[in-house]
């Protein structure tokens, strides 16, 4: 550290290019009162200091998004979501929004990079449309980084009836490359259902990975390079309809027998939410599976409306969501509590469901298998049911399935 010009330091004044020998008190030292950069408590004193401000402001800060803070004062609506030290702000009144910016500015050193258009990775196109969000940009930069740029294009992002085992393969010597490849697929997940449940079998593989287990994640960088700016539309005309689709690969894990859930919530015609996940126990019974997986994606749902109240959506609107499952045993657990010798065995925490289907908060429906958009999330379909019911989640790739999106007003410019 070096003092400025005229810093009396012990009684003995700097002097510009003075010897350090010259100066009196070098013994001394300045005494460090606080230290937030290089500790563990940095980010929660520097959340504390920027969420401190934001309640001085007038926002209240959500229950169910700790990152979210909501302000509504006379039909002005202001949204602030804070990652680290980027945030987005949004609302419906550009003068509430430039008093925002303000009053940030008197807080902290900020830097408004206007509307947005690249955040964290994400890339967001907006049209009459709506909102697109990819990462197609991430997508060529981790091709072109494995040196998988130029490989051939695949159609789907894991092979059909593929069941990776943990010593299949000889072990890699150097198992650097594949985590740091899994790591940034598991990023690039968060836009792309497409591949959630590749990646949802690769990532079990972390500790000792194999040749065979890096094959297959080749295999997904080749499905990449056939789509890099494949995303997610959020349509401007969603409606306030949340709608459940789960579904469950019954022992699909070749090493433990445990079942896979999968499950998608849409708001509207827009995704909003998805999982791929093993269970933690091995189920009985397919039937059992299935409605483990109601009861994930019930506490999922629950947790959604929570968030979309905050964010001023009607109560009243949102309720009752539709849960949609693809096998009648599971439905008939969740309406009917009369099949004691089928349910005994079941943990009171999958009665989940049936306690909000009684409260009438949730309605349950069948669907059938091939129309289920939740198997994408569970096992590896056909070619052509994959690209089928990716088109009915609202996944898309704008940039290769519109030959000319500039000349168009319904493009994602």
């Amino acid at each position: 550290m070096t003092l400025p010009q005229g810093y009396t330091h012990f009684g003995a004044e700097i002097v510009p290019n003075q010897p350090k020998s010259m100066v009196r008190g070098r013994t001394k030292v300045c005494k460090l009162s606080k230290s937030l950069h290089g500790l563990k408590q940095a980010p929660r004193q520097w959340f504390a200091k920027l969420s401190s401000a934001l309640l001085q402001f007038g926002f209240k800060q959500s229950k169910a998004d700790y990152s979210l803070f909501v302000k509504n004062h006379e039909g002005k609506f202001l949204v602030v979501l804070i990652y680290v030290d980027d945030m987005i702000i949004t609302g419906n009144s550009p003068q509430t929004l430039n008093d925002l910016k303000k009053y940030l500015h008197t807080q902290f050193h900020m830097k408004d990079l206007g509307d947005w258009k690249y955040f964290l990775g994400l890339e967001i196109k907006k049209s009459s449309q709506g909102l697109f969000v990819c990462q197609q940009k991430y997508t060529l930069d981790l091709l072109q980084e494995t040196g998988m740029a130029n490989c051939k294009p695949l159609k789907l992002p894991i092979a059909q009836r593929l069941k990776l085992l943990a010593d299949s393969g000889t072990q890699l010597s150097y198992p650097n490359p594949y985590r740091r490849l899994v790591g940034k697929l598991i990023y690039l997940s968060i836009t792309r259902p497409d591949i959630t449940y590749a990646v949802h079998i690769l990532s079990q593989f972390m500790t000792k990975p194999t040749t065979e287990h890096m094959e297959a994640a080749n295999h997904l960088l080749c499905y990449l390079k056939s789509c890099p700016g494949q995303g997610i539309l959020l349509t401007a005309d969603s409606t306030s309809q949340v709608t459940g689709y789960c579904d469950s690969d019954w022992a699909s894990c070749p090493m433990g027998r445990r079942s896979t859930t999968g499950y998608a919530v849409m708001l509207g015609n827009s995704l909003i939410s998805w999982r791929a996940k093993k269970q933690d126990i091995v189920s009985r019974s397919s039937a059992k599976a299935e409605y483990r997986a109601m009861a994930m994606t019930c506490c999922d749902i629950t947790w959604l409306v929570s968030l979309l109240q905050d964010l001023g959506f009607d109560k009243t609107q949102l309720l009752p969501f539709k849960l949609f499952c693809d096998n009648m045993a599971a439905l008939h657990n969740a309406k009917n509590p009369v099949f004691h010798e089928r349910t005994k065995h079941i943990e009171v925490d999958c009665h989940y469901v049936r306690d909000k289907l009684l409260a009438g908060i949730i309605k349950t429906a069948y669907i059938p298998t091939k129309v289920q958009p939740a198997d994408v999330f569970t096992k590896a379909v056909s070619v052509d049911q994959f690209h089928q019911l990716l088109c009915k989640l609202g996944v898309m790739d704008p940039f290769h399935f519109t030959p000319n999106l500039r000349g168009s007003d319904k493009s994602i410019e």
